[in-house]
């Protein structure tokens, strides 16, 4: 694949779209969040697991398909919106065109019965901004259906349809499923019908950057998920359900073998907050954390590239009581290890309010163990911008151009006047800085530990370390984050 292609891949939520008027445009590309600790199990339909037969999966269909629907929904046409702003589109048809009409639009997705008492489970942005949403049933009956709760971060929502006895999905451990493993993924593509496809569980654990990318922990697989599947179940071969499918990652919008579904533990427990309280509730540490490459372990003298950087504290919040400091490497929570930087904010955010959890850190290469009572995050999403300011003048040797940050600049970027550092103005692509993640804009803070103010101090803080990478402290839109910066080779 070359790189213009690689360019034009778009992450998209797994949604198709018929239209009265124009194309649906509501919606958009889905988030998932690991939550653990799930509350009592949802009643549900109990089977006992079908014998396996590798030559016919009939067994598991006959006992699945029954609970997987078809979501209906429709919305006031879009008027004056006629581009789609990013990469991340969804299966509403692509791009919405002018209607000045106001006239309706529908669009389809899937979803699972997951109580007999007519509870559904489906995709946040299967329904989001629908005024109408309507329920077909696998056995040819349709209910309109009520919104009983939407988690944006996670891209779940649960329906309710005025029925009983209904046939349910029973949900299956996700946290024990295997890469490798045989799976089936259900739903209506396209709205041809329910269809069944199969595949096999590609990867654990995937972050693929839609939305926010604050909660993902997503199941890869690659059974066919195509527009429709949206909502739909991702079945292990006992009929027991492990994931929601929710994205694909395509150039054309059409299957190529890169779907994801939110795991099942998440979805259980996302549900029942649902159900029972109309909101979820996550908790909160107070650290921006960041992945641990293999060049930060080496620039702070750490053996195993594998945690969770911290880059910043936020004063007074449970991590600055436990004492979490600046440059902690956070490898275990409540002895879980953590692989990456999005492990800790899944498992933190699924641990409830008022919880007590032990964190094991990395210090000065030395392993602590610290406590923190974690409190309630508000129910906020951040915005980052994406701004870029040119600095004006002086250049280091490292493939970048940096200008001492004075009173009158820090005006013109907006920041505290007392606020110091260098400003990076300019980064050769071909040149360390570049290779290092630094970007034009960037407040190179420390260097090793030492404050830098200008150039040259920048210059002989970097030529201090030698026989490893620098490790640069600085402020990108208003978060702290750590780079390893390597000497340019002569």
């Amino acid at each position: 694949m070359n790189q213009h292609s690689i360019r034009n891949l778009t992450l998209t939520a797994a949604l198709a779209a018929t239209s009265v008027a124009a194309g649906f445009a509501g919606g958009r590309s889905t988030l998932a969040a690991s939550i653990p600790n799930a509350a009592a199990a949802a009643p549900a339909v109990v089977a006992s697991a079908p014998a396996v037969n590798t030559s016919s999966y009939s067994a598991v269909v006959d006992r699945v398909a029954p609970a997987v629907v078809t979501v209906r929904v429709e919305k006031q046409a879009e008027v004056s919106r006629t581009a789609v702003p990013d990469a991340f589109r969804d299966f509403f048809g692509g791009q919405p065109r002018m209607d000045p009409r106001g006239q309706r639009q529908s669009g389809l997705g899937s979803g699972i019965v997951i109580r007999p008492d007519g509870h559904i489970l489906t995709n946040h942005h299967v329904i989001a901004r629908a005024d109408r949403i309507r329920v077909d049933l696998a056995d040819g009956r349709s209910f309109p259906a009520t919104l009983v709760g939407a988690d944006e971060a996670t891209d779940l929502a649960v329906l309710k349809v005025e029925a009983a006895g209904l046939p349910t999905v029973t949900f299956g451990d996700s946290e024990s499923v295997k890469v490798g493993d045989v799976v089936l993924a259900f739903g209506n593509p396209l709205g041809v019908g329910q269809t069944v496809t199969m595949g096999i569980v590609s990867a654990k654990g995937r972050a693929t950057g839609a939305g926010d990318g604050s909660y993902e922990d997503f199941l890869q697989t690659d059974a066919p998920i195509n527009q429709g599947n949206s909502g739909g179940a991702l079945v292990n071969l006992q009929g027991e359900l492990v994931g929601i499918n929710t994205q694909i990652l395509s150039p054309s919008g059409g299957n190529i073998g890169l779907g994801f579904a939110i795991p099942a533990a998440m979805a259980r427990t996302v549900m029942e907050q649902l159900t029972t309280e109309g909101v979820v509730r996550r908790s909160k540490l107070g650290v921006t954390v960041q992945q641990l490459t293999p060049e930060l372990a080496e620039s702070m003298n750490v053996t195993d590239a594998r945690g969770a950087l911290v880059s910043a504290v936020e004063p007074g919040s449970p991590a600055a009581e436990a004492g979490l400091e600046q440059g902690d490497v956070i490898v275990a929570l409540d002895g879980r290890k953590v692989t990456d930087a999005n492990a800790v904010r899944n498992q933190i955010a699924g641990t409830r309010p008022g919880s007590s959890v032990a964190i094991e850190v990395m210090r000065d290469g030395k392993k602590e163990t610290i406590s923190a009572r974690l409190v309630e995050r508000e129910r906020t999403q951040r915005a980052a911008a994406s701004e870029q300011h040119e600095g004006e003048r002086g250049a280091s040797s490292f493939g970048m151009a940096v200008t001492p940050l004075t009173p009158q600049l820090a005006d013109q970027l907006e920041l505290p006047r007392n606020e110091s550092g260098l400003v990076v103005t300019d980064v050769d692509p071909a040149g360390a800085a570049a290779t290092s993640g630094v970007r034009p804009g960037d407040i190179i803070k420390r260097v090793n530990d030492r404050e830098v103010t200008s150039v040259q101090t920048l210059r002989s803080a970097v030529a201090e370390r030698t026989d490893k990478p620098a490790l640069l402290l600085v402020k990108r839109e208003g978060a702290d984050l750590f780079l390893a910066l390597r000497r340019e080779q002569s």
